[in-house]
């Protein structure tokens, strides 16, 4: 096992003594950061339709109280990756939580949908640096003999808190309104912050320098193209203007790819997003992500509008979903150790398109009682669960994949996959399409089972 890079503890607040595995309540600590950002990601999406009505605008713009978060976090995640290598990983998620609960606040009190939009881009950033930080510590702490365990409890408190989002956020928003749910989050995220600063040792920074062109141009690109996406079907903006937006990005990701080929020291190798390892993980992480946030904007929409019931009715259903995810990231992490990662990775994409269809199906005919739409869910999350540890190991594994922007940029995958499936569930539900909604998430896993052939390794995943 390698030797954690962080500093020895001095005294009851460090984990760590040199050398030494971090204790329990480092690992927890850590895992916590990433739970808290799973639950802020999709603890609005059963109160979406409560919410929209609340600040007087369409379902398809309160959308954007979602996806604005998932946006932000996106796109700057491969930034914060480095910021989290150049000032300390620690200090970065310490000043990222404070953020995030400068942001949570601010939604409590959001008078107007653009003011909660604002609020909720904030709680994006704030969360931004929690998975290429813990992710990095999580690797370069229990090193590669546990790696396959340690991305299963990583994988295993983003399913939790996937699980708990939906849930809290209908029974809060019941009980006391949508805003509520961002009261809640106030204490939580204030101990996290506390939690962070007096429980987890220091790591020295490292002196990674930062290709300045290259981070602006990746970064602007993919704010760009996201933000096309995330607007376009709102319909706020002329038509012109999501292409321009779009084209605008394409563009940033060509002088991205050109101003770091000509530096020996880029920002992100323009080469690692063509490795093959690299590329199955990250291609399966945006297709699993995008069938999760499609579905979990989706089917809460479905339950409260087509099948009357009630928004904590709502929430309870989907709490299937990732339940199930959490429930099986252990067991999938240790699957992943015995036997070959790819064909781990393969069954749940396989799963993941099984599901997609079924619920195009079911919710297409709309006499599915909700029996069946928790069946479905609970399948959906077994595939999820199949594809999240062992492209997440295998992200790590690559030797550029291990930096922090690199880290970032296989996240950005991931929740760039989320900001679609959120944006595309929201404008094909609007539309009353649940067919092409779900066929185009079983479409897209299939895309990805197909680039899971890529590259020679038969035991890599």
């Amino acid at each position: 096992m390698t030797k954690a890079t962080a500093r020895p503890a001095k005294s009851a607040r460090g984990e760590q003594a040199a050398g030494a595995e971090p204790g329990i309540r480092v690992l927890l600590t850590l895992l916590a950061v990433t739970l808290l950002g799973t639950v802020c990601n999709n603890v609005v999406n059963v109160a979406l339709r409560d919410l929209s009505g609340d600040l007087g605008v369409p379902l398809s713009s309160g959308v954007l109280a979602v996806s604005a978060f998932v946006l932000v976090l996106a796109a700057t995640m491969p930034v914060m990756g480095w910021v989290g290598d150049r000032f300390g990983r620690k200090r970065t998620l310490v000043a990222a939580q404070v953020l995030l609960l400068a942001g949570v606040a601010g939604a409590a009190l959001a008078p107007s949908l653009p003011v909660l939009v604002v609020s909720r881009a904030l709680q994006g950033l704030g969360c931004a640096a929690a998975p290429p930080c813990v992710m990095g510590m999580l690797a370069s702490l229990y090193g590669p003999a546990r790696r396959n365990r340690t991305m299963g409890l990583w994988a295993a408190a983003n399913g939790i808190g996937q699980a708990l989002g939906p849930p809290l956020g209908g029974l809060v928003a019941g009980s006391w309104g949508w805003r509520g749910i961002f009261w809640v989050l106030v204490p939580v995220s204030a101990l996290l912050v506390m939690a962070l600063a007096w429980l987890v040792p220091g790591e020295a920074p490292r002196r990674a320098g930062l290709h300045w062109p290259g981070a602006v141009a990746f970064t602007t690109a993919t704010a760009l193209l996201m933000t096309a996406v995330a607007v376009a079907p709102v319909g706020a903006l002329p038509g012109w203007a999501p292409a321009t937006l779009a084209g605008a990005g394409a563009a940033g990701l060509a002088v991205f790819v050109l101003v770091s080929r000509r530096t020996a020291d880029p920002f992100v190798p323009p080469a690692l997003l063509a490795e093959p390892r690299f590329l199955r993980s990250g291609v399966a992480a945006c297709a699993q992500m995008f069938c999760l946030g499609a579905t979990l904007v989706a089917l809460p929409l479905h339950v409260t509008g087509a099948l009357g019931r009630s928004t904590a009715v709502a929430g309870i259903l989907v709490f299937a979903l990732p339940a199930t995810m959490a429930v099986l990231a252990a067991v999938v992490g240790w699957l992943t150790e015995r036997t070959r990662p790819r064909l781990v990775l393969r069954a749940g994409l396989v799963t993941l398109v099984l599901a997609q269809a079924g619920l195009g199906l079911f919710t297409a005919a709309g006499t599915a009682g909700l029996g069946w739409l928790g069946a479905l869910l609970v399948v959906a999350g077994a595939g999820v669960a199949l594809v999240q540890t062992p492209a997440a190991a295998g992200a790590t594994r690559s030797t550029d994949g291990r930096a922090g922007s690199a880290l970032g940029v296989f996240n950005t995958l991931r929740f760039g996959g989320a900001t679609l499936g959120t944006v595309w569930a929201g404008f094909f539900y609007s539309q009353d399409l649940p067919a092409v909604l779900f066929g185009g998430c079983a479409v897209f896993a299939l895309l990805a089972l197909l680039v899971s052939f890529a590259g020679r390794n038969p035991d890599a995943s």
